[in-house]
């Protein structure tokens, strides 16, 4: 992976995107990280308080073992992951190739709902990455 240099007003629509289409009482907290587990933009509906540098960090490295684990049962990759907890649930969605999305969200909300809102949420992303400044 190259180094992906952004310009602020990037940054800024992504950050709107984050805010605006993730906006759901249900949805805790969003993570846009770069495959090395650097943060792009993040948002704390609820203010939770977790620790995003610990999160980052962490779903890199899991997001590269379960690549490793796909290139073993012959996949190229698992473009998204989804752990459900008793009060939390995380999934993880790939955002092309250098990045992914993680949202934490409670039970009252569909995984299904969920999905929907974070494929048009990654589809946006992409248009704004997109962007030539």
């Amino acid at each position: 992976m190259g180094v992906t240099i952004f310009h602020q007003e990037q940054l800024d629509r992504i950050g709107d995107v984050l805010q605006r289409d993730l906006n759901n009482p249900d949805i805790h907290f969003v993570l846009l990280i770069d495959v090395s587990g650097h943060i792009i933009a993040r948002c704390d509906h609820n203010n939770k308080g977790y620790d995003a540098y610990a999160l980052a960090a962490l779903s890199a490295g899991c997001f590269a073992a379960v690549k490793a684990m796909a290139a073993i049962v012959g996949e190229e990759e698992f473009p998204l992951m989804y752990h459900k907890g008793k009060k939390e649930n995380i999934h993880f969605s790939r955002v092309g190739d250098n990045f992914l999305l993680i949202t934490i969200f409670g039970n009252e909300m569909s995984l299904g709902l969920l999905r929907l809102n974070v494929t048009e949420v990654v589809d946006k992303i992409k248009s704004v990455l997109a962007l030539k400044f």
